[in-house]
């Protein structure tokens, strides 16, 4: 637009509205130039209640009762929450009984109670009181000190909230006042100031615009950082409750966690008023561009909707917790097999001894000290048998391992913190690090075999660009405009400012010819009403953000579709600029002429029409309804009587478009009659107050006035991929993990994204399905599940993507719609299109709901065991996030919700392929080995102690101190493998990267199955033979005491297992080294210490044997005995068989792995023949 042509007398701007320079980098005002009274609205934003779908009158049973100003009596049977909150979870009277009663709901946990109960029985008692209660006491405190801290944070976060202070009419109705958020009631009117957050959740009575209009903030509600408009009813805008007073009744539904919906009615002066979502303002957000805004309290507090949304997501469990279940119980049987086996024997003992039991220590039938001859410590042989097995499963408790469980918490942490510090899962755009959100399913991420993902946000930016536009059957793509330099610059002339567009856009020259030279041709107004279309039918809200040239200022469109403020730009850039919006017209500088149109009706966007429509008066006195919508609802409004050419021809450019990958909107427009207009009013206003049905009665008003339509044309905006996402997919297939693609666009749009990304490509050959009836989504899936088994007869050892293996085949891809999907899940066909999309390499699922999304997840997770992952950005993702073993969230252009409902959230899909293939790959291999650890490590004391039991009449005296046994899980052998689960990495981020196929492991399970747990507990058998036997074959001569042989079996054992994981430690660091070879030293120095104690048993024990040279040489001859068979059967595993771990760590170690090519390891290398257990 040339800036030295005359300019249209200028029109002064209201006096702007500043933001807080502290809430925003840089100032925005809203832009005014309303200087005269405005139209009333009719079907706006304020009366669209789209999401107000309740189907019932509120009686009064079923509502909530709020007198507007009378707190008193609003809330005078004390039903209705106060407005202060609380997020903590205990209070200082509640934490002790609560917290205990949260942690036993571990099943280990009473289990380990009723073991330390049981021991403090006279008749059972194998350790000391005090001794017996110390792990699980150590346990519990380490977890209630965690729950404590972060309790205490919650406090104080809620002390802050509660303490601010908001303005809140008071003495008698006549003044606002300050007053503390927690002090606020329902029913109080509340003054809300520019930039201040909302307290609670208010209805809006006025506001600082004439119109009622208030823009609101929902950045801390759902994420968005648009700006959104609420609006306060005309009823009681001419109020003014501080003055006059204000008096009235709202009856609204009872609090619940819709932040989209509100259904109430309002009696105001003796009339009913209705109210929906665009009257209410929500606690959290913040008031912006507005002055201020009165409104009433409805709901406060725990009831406002973002605390009834605020709770946590729902808890999930990971795999290899759910096996380590199954190794739980096995071991559990084996504790219950050696306590029989031990009763069994006691019992046998005692009958061929049963004469001699008056004379022994441990049965003394007879009580000598007195005359009297009575049974002083037997209870016969029956009760002596089960007293046996009760002190046997005492003795061997530690058999499952209390200290398992805060191990995994702990390194859980440290795992997340990692990942968190990340610096490849940072986004700088959005400079948002990497979230863990569910710190108890990490070593999930290593297993995962189908994502399933969203398209739009999540494959894509989400930040929309104009590209072309379909006009009157005439492709206009862009002509010879192909850089910046060359596009349109429009600029609005303000007094003496130039204001202009925030964003550039791509225009082509021969169209703005049409529009400045054509203005009497058809073509031409067709053109100009187009783009009056796209700059009009919209809820944009133009603000200005000023530059350093104080003469020039720019025009920023905030709206909550990117699709709505990328129209806008591409008709402010053609010449058709919005500058002004208020509730009642709209401000379009068109072609350099300032116009100003009333917007007479709008009806909103909604998910069962899939359009939406403006009706607006023009300067000229006609009234025009434009419409906006997806093709396969608009050309069902549009009259195909008329111009049928360019309907067709319209039809053409848009299969073009989608075939490029663009989103498509068409645009339709007709002139309204006075009578037909005055019908649409009469039908709107009865719809918008009734009572009863309101959301379905006003979908059938804009149905009506929807129809008989004029194609304007068609636009085609470009969502560009994300930076890398071709790159991830295509490693994640190499990985061996299945990406099913889950989008509600249209077909054509989906597969050209699909090629664009990688997912699909030439070679594949495509299954489409879209059918219209059950019978036909049938004869679809039997002829996909026959072609299918053909490929597989063709191909009898052709890879498939169950087993990566064999050679390959001819790729698949399913192409399915959601109109198929409705007459498949949930039904018997669900069977089938299992059948079939397992048997294929991709799937593409096109125009699918929400539910639909959750349903193909669950139709994999309920079908099979393989781990499934859902990604996506935006709320229709939430319920797929939910749904899936694992849920990661986008933190993009659609809001929060997807992030506050998943496991992990990030800023961009490439951040899956380290996240999966490196910090997956790395918490399952030290997760797996840290649980088959732990249950090694006690096994093998266990067993020790068995074998000590068989050669001491089976009564169940150790010769190991009590204390010894208690810190053996605490502190002699429990900080080396918290250290190794969270530092040890098997191979580094690079080859990890290189060679996705190695990410196979943790799919197949391989450091973690049953045949590798029963392997460990076979190695464990035999190291506890070799550290009991070896002293006692040694000492069997001597006259070396028992205590002695304890301490030297102590030690023995933590050599041991130190050894043993030293053995398996792969990266070394000073972290390690410490941790291993201290916690030798540290259980040296503790047995010394004991031994010290005149009050313990085995008193000075460990003196008399350390200073003997045959000391030191049966720890060395029992680590050797013990590690021998297990060292020999790594190196011949490792030699012969080796895994594909194994592999690549000698690539990593003896090769140049920049100088290797990918051939050099081929895919074969990978596959089942070579896996084996280390």
């Amino acid at each position: 637009m040339d800036h030295d042509r005359p300019s249209p007398p200028p029109l002064l701007p209201e006096p702007p509205i500043r933001l807080d320079p502290a809430a925003r980098s840089t100032r925005v005002d809203l832009i005014s130039f309303a200087v005269d009274s405005p139209v009333p609205r009719r079907g706006s934003r304020a009366d669209s209640e789209r999401l107000a779908t309740s189907q019932k009158e509120l009686s009064d049973d079923d509502a909530r009762l709020v007198y507007i100003n009378d707190p008193a009596k609003t809330n005078e049977r004390f039903e209705f929450a106060g407005n202060s909150i609380r997020t903590a979870k205990y209070s200082i009277l509640t934490f002790l009984p609560r917290n205990l009663f949260e942690q036993f709901h571990r099943v280990a946990y009473v289990y380990f109670l009723v073991i330390a109960i049981l021991n403090q029985l006279p008749q059972l008692a194998v350790f000391g009181r005090g001794a017996s209660v110390l792990p699980l006491a150590f346990v519990l405190l380490v977890t209630a000190v965690k729950d404590a801290y972060e309790d205490w944070r919650r406090h104080r976060s809620d002390r802050i909230e509660n303490g601010r202070v908001a303005s809140v009419l008071a003495d008698g109705g006549r003044q606002f006042q300050p007053m503390l958020w927690k002090d606020i009631r329902v029913g109080e009117i509340i003054k809300i100031a520019a930039n201040e957050t909302i307290p609670c959740d208010m209805v809006l009575l006025s506001t600082s615009d004439s119109t009622g209009v208030a823009y609101v903030q929902t950045i801390n509600l759902d994420g968005e950082s648009n700006l959104k408009t609420r609006y306060a009813k005309q009823e009681t805008l001419s109020k003014s409750v501080d003055k006059e007073g204000f008096a009235g009744l709202i009856r609204c539904e009872r609090p619940n966690r819709n932040i989209y919906g509100f259904h109430a009615n309002m009696e105001i002066d003796g009339k009913k008023v209705s109210l929906g979502p665009s009257n209410i303002v929500l606690r959290g957000c913040e008031l912006k561009n507005t002055a201020w805004a009165v409104g009433v309290a409805v709901y406060a507090g725990r009831e406002t909707k973002v605390m009834l949304n605020s709770s946590g997501t729902p808890s999930k469990r990971s795999r290899l917790e759910t096996h380590m279940n199954r190794e739980t119980l096995l071991l559990s049987g084996l504790l219950i097999a050696l306590s029989s086996v031990v009763c069994v024997l006691a019992g046998i003992w005692l009958g061929n001894h049963k004469d001699e039991l008056d004379y022994s220590p441990y049965f003394r039938k007879r009580n000598f000290s007195s005359d009297d001859e009575k049974y002083y410590n037997y209870y016969g042989i029956g009760m002596q048998i089960f007293f046996t097995f009760l002190m046997s499963v005492i003795v061997f408790q530690i058999m499952i391992p209390i200290s398992l469980y805060i191990s995994m918490e702990l390194v859980r942490l440290g795992q997340a913190y990692f990942m968190i510090r990340d610096a490849s899962l940072y986004d700088e755009a959005s400079n948002s690090r990497f979230q863990c959100r569910a710190l108890n399913i990490n070593e999930d991420l290593g297993q995962i075999k189908y994502v399933f993902s969203d398209k739009t946000g999540t494959l894509t930016e989400n930040k929309m660009e104009f590209q072309c536009a379909s006009i009157q059957g005439v492709d206009y793509s862009g002509g010879k405009a192909s850089s910046p330099r060359d596009w349109e610059v429009c600029s609005v002339v303000v007094g003496n400012q130039f204001w202009r567009p925030k964003l550039l856009v791509k225009t082509d020259p021969e169209l703005v010819r049409l529009l400045r030279s054509g203005r009497e041709t058809r073509e031409g107004m067709r053109a100009r009403e187009f783009f009056l279309a796209l700059a009009a039918c919209n809820t944009i809200v133009p603000l200005t953000v000023e530059t350093p040239d104080p003469k020039q200022k720019l025009i920023d469109y905030q709206g909550e579709s990117p699709d709505e403020v990328a129209l806008v730009y591409a008709a402010a850039a053609y010449g058709f600029v919005l500058v002004e919006r208020t509730s009642g017209h709209i401000v379009i500088d068109v072609l350099g002429e300032r116009l100003r149109f009333d917007v007479l009706g709008l009806h909103e966007f909604d998910s069962d029409r899939k359009r939406m429509s403006v009706i607006i008066g023009c300067p000229d006195k006609t009234v025009k309804l434009f419409v906006k919508g997806a093709d396969n609802s608009m050309f069902g409004v549009i009259e195909r009587s008329i111009n049928l050419d360019i309907i067709h021809a319209t039809e053409t450019h848009l299969h073009a478009y989608s075939s490029l990958g663009l989103r498509t909107l068409v645009i339709g427009m007709r002139e309204l009659g006075s009578a037909e207009f005055i019908d649409w009013q009469s039908a709107y206003e009865k719809a918008s107050t009734a009572l009863m049905g309101r959301g379905s009665l006003l979908r059938a008003v804009a149905a009506n006035v929807e129809c008989n339509l004029h194609i304007l044309g068609a636009s085609g905006i470009e969502d560009k991929l994300q930076r890398g996402v071709p790159e991830a997919i295509e490693s994640l297939r190499q990985a061996g993990i299945k990406v099913w693609v889950l989008t509600g666009d249209k077909q054509e749009t989906a597969i050209s994204i699909g090629y664009s990304c990688r997912l699909l490509t030439s070679e594949m050959t495509q299954i489409v399905i879209n059918s219209h009836s059950k019978d036909s989504c049938r004869k679809s899936l039997e002829d996909a599940i026959a072609m299918t088994n053909k490929l597989a007869a063709i191909f009898p050892g052709a890879q498939n993507t169950i087993t990566g293996t064999g050679s390959p085949r001819i790729p698949l891809a399913l192409i399915i719609d959601g109109t198929s999907l409705v007459y498949i899940l949930e039904t018997e066909l669900e069977e089938e299109l299992f059948k079939a999309a397992t048997a294929c390499d991709v799937v593409l699922c096109c125009r699918v709901a929400p539910l639909q999304k959750a349903g193909i997840v669950a139709l994999i997770k309920n079908r099979t065991d393989d781990m499934t992952l859902a990604i996506g950005d935006g709320a229709n993702d939430v319920s797929m996030i939910q749904m899936a073993d694992v849920g990661v969230g986008i933190s993009g252009q659609e809001g929060r919700q997807a992030v506050m409902a998943s496991d992990f959230a990030m800023g961009q899909f490439r951040f899956l392929v380290p996240l999966l293939l490196v910090h997956g790959h790395w918490n399952y291999q030290r997760m797996a080995y840290m649980i088959l650890y732990n249950f090694y490590r006690n096994a093998v004391f266990v067993f020790m102690l068995f074998w000590y039991v068989l050669y001491t009449a089976f009564s169940l005296t150790t010769a190991i101190t009590e204390w010894s046994s208690v810190l053996y899980s605490v502190i002699y052998t429990a900080l080396p493998t918290i250290v190794v689960g969270i530092l040890d990495k098997d191979l580094s981020r690079k080859t990890l990267l290189k060679y996705p196929q190695l990410y196979g492991s943790g799919q197949r399970e391989e450091r973690y199955n049953l045949k590798l747990f029963i392997l460990t507990m076979m190695d464990t058998v035999w190291q506890s033979l070799a550290i009991f036997f070896i002293p006692f074959l040694a000492y069997r001569h001597s006259t070396i005491d028992g205590s002695s042989l304890g301490d030297l079996w102590t030690l023995a054992v933590v050599i041991l297992v130190n050894i043993h994981l030293a053995m398996d430690v792969l990266r070394w660091n000073w972290i390690t080294h410490a941790s291993i070879w201290g916690c030798i030293v540290a259980t040296a120095i503790c047995v010394i210490i004991i031994d010290s104690m005149p009050v313990l048993a085995g008193y000075w024990a460990i003196y008399h044997v350390m200073g003997t040279g045959l000391f030191w040489l049966l720890l060395l001859g029992i680590t050797v005995a013990g590690m021998v068979p297990r060292f020999a059967m790594k190196a011949f595993t490792e030699y012969f068989f080796p895994s594909d771990i194994q592999i690549a760590r000698e690539l990593e170690k003896f090769g140049n792995l920049d100088a290797v090519a990918a051939s050099e390891i081929p895919m074969s290398t990978f596959s089942p023949r070579h896996r084996r257990f280390i």
